[in-house]
Protein backbone atom coordinates (compact mmCIF):
# COMPACT_ATOMS: atom_id res chain seq x y z
CA UNK A 1 0.00 0.00 0.00
CA UNK A 2 1.38 3.39 -0.94
CA UNK A 3 1.12 6.46 1.23
CA UNK A 4 0.08 9.87 0.04
CA UNK A 5 2.86 11.30 -2.06
CA UNK A 6 3.53 13.81 -4.74
CA UNK A 7 2.92 13.60 -8.46
CA UNK A 8 5.84 13.29 -10.83
CA UNK A 9 5.36 16.88 -12.01
CA UNK A 10 5.55 18.17 -8.44
CA UNK A 11 8.67 16.15 -7.75
CA UNK A 12 10.55 17.37 -10.82
CA UNK A 13 10.35 21.07 -10.00
CA UNK A 14 13.91 22.35 -10.34
CA UNK A 15 13.41 24.99 -7.63
CA UNK A 16 13.96 22.60 -4.75
CA UNK A 17 16.48 19.93 -3.88
CA UNK A 18 15.43 16.54 -2.58
CA UNK A 19 16.38 15.57 0.96
CA UNK A 20 16.90 12.16 2.52
CA UNK A 21 15.06 11.16 5.70
CA UNK A 22 18.32 11.57 7.63
CA UNK A 23 18.74 15.16 6.39
CA UNK A 24 15.15 16.04 7.30
CA UNK A 25 15.58 14.37 10.70
CA UNK A 26 18.70 16.43 11.39
CA UNK A 27 16.81 19.64 10.58
CA UNK A 28 13.95 18.76 12.94
CA UNK A 29 16.25 17.10 15.49
CA UNK A 30 14.31 13.83 15.44
CA UNK A 31 15.07 10.25 14.45
CA UNK A 32 14.82 9.38 10.71
CA UNK A 33 12.08 6.84 11.54
CA UNK A 34 9.98 9.72 12.89
CA UNK A 35 10.26 11.46 9.52
CA UNK A 36 9.11 8.27 7.80
CA UNK A 37 6.13 8.06 10.17
CA UNK A 38 5.23 11.68 9.35
CA UNK A 39 5.26 10.80 5.66
CA UNK A 40 3.09 7.72 6.19
CA UNK A 41 0.57 9.74 8.20
CA UNK A 42 0.45 12.55 5.63
CA UNK A 43 2.08 15.21 7.80
CA UNK A 44 4.96 15.54 5.34
CA UNK A 45 4.81 14.81 1.60
CA UNK A 46 7.36 12.46 0.14
CA UNK A 47 8.25 11.02 -3.22
CA UNK A 48 9.77 7.63 -3.88
CA UNK A 49 12.94 6.98 -5.83
CA UNK A 50 13.05 4.14 -8.33
CA UNK A 51 14.63 2.06 -5.56
CA UNK A 52 11.70 2.79 -3.22
CA UNK A 53 13.48 5.25 -0.92
CA UNK A 54 11.68 8.34 0.34
CA UNK A 55 12.82 11.84 -0.57
CA UNK A 56 11.45 15.18 0.61
CA UNK A 57 11.37 18.59 -1.06
CA UNK A 58 13.73 21.00 0.63
CA UNK A 59 11.29 23.89 0.14
CA UNK A 60 8.51 21.99 1.94
CA UNK A 61 10.81 21.03 4.81
CA UNK A 62 11.89 24.66 5.24
CA UNK A 63 8.24 25.75 5.19
CA UNK A 64 7.34 23.16 7.84
CA UNK A 65 10.25 24.26 9.99
CA UNK A 66 9.13 27.88 9.73
CA UNK A 67 5.51 27.00 10.53
CA UNK A 68 6.33 24.69 13.41
CA UNK A 69 8.93 26.75 15.19
CA UNK A 70 9.04 30.16 13.56
CA UNK A 71 12.62 29.45 12.56
CA UNK A 72 14.68 30.66 9.68
CA UNK A 73 16.88 28.26 7.72
CA UNK A 74 18.92 26.16 10.17
CA UNK A 75 22.36 27.68 10.77
CA UNK A 76 24.25 24.51 9.86
CA UNK A 77 22.68 24.62 6.35
CA UNK A 78 24.26 27.99 5.60
CA UNK A 79 27.72 26.60 6.34
CA UNK A 80 27.59 24.17 3.43
CA UNK A 81 29.60 25.15 0.37
CA UNK A 82 26.84 24.82 -2.20
CA UNK A 83 23.79 25.70 -0.17
CA UNK A 84 21.53 23.45 1.85
CA UNK A 85 21.82 19.77 0.92
CA UNK A 86 23.22 20.27 -2.57
CA UNK A 87 25.20 17.45 -4.14
CA UNK A 88 28.91 17.95 -3.99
Amino acid sequence: MRGKGMTASQATRPSSALLTPAEVAAAFRVDPKTVTRWAKSGKLNSIRTLGGHRRYLESEVLAKLSDAEGLEEPRHWAARDRGPFRAR
